[in-house]
């Protein structure tokens, strides 16, 4: 990258979300639970939460992509719950960015996770991805 990035260790945000019919196993395909947060949509809301923290921080024209994440989902929440997701930077390294994530509902902790992000250019990576689809052609 030829500008730096603002993006320093200790970096937080809080996102938080009503779950609704949209957000349940049965609408995700993760279950026949018609009334249950998805597991699907917790992983979905960490990683959103995870790129409004780091991307507005980020030179124009980079982006913020994921390449691992690791989450537990350890406790229900119905319709009309809400989410906050705490989405903290917790570690820089090798050009690799360590997110942990943690999100509770109104009564406690429902999940924790951790994520890994890296920073790109973003007319690098779809030059990228039409050569890999070329080639395969």
């Amino acid at each position: 990258m030829k500008e730096k990035n603002q993006l320093q260790e200790g970096m937080t945000l809080t996102l938080q979300k009503k779950v609704t019919i949209d957000d349940t196993a049965l609408h995700y395909g993760s279950g026949k639970i018609e009334n249950l947060f998805a597991t699907p949509r917790l992983v979905a809301l960490m990683i959103e939460a995870s790129t409004q923290l780091m991307d507005p921080l980020l030179p124009e024209n980079f982006v913020s992509v994921g390449h691992h994440v690791e989450v537990d989902h350890f406790k229900p929440s119905l319709i009309g719950a809400t989410i906050t997701v705490e989405i903290t930077l917790f570690k820089i390294e090798n050009e690799k960015y360590l997110l942990h994530m943690v999100a509770y509902d109104e009564y406690g902790q429902v999940g924790k996770g951790k994520h890994t992000r890296s920073v790109v250019n973003y007319r690098s990576l779809i030059d990228r991805a039409q050569s890999r689809e070329r080639e395969s052609q």
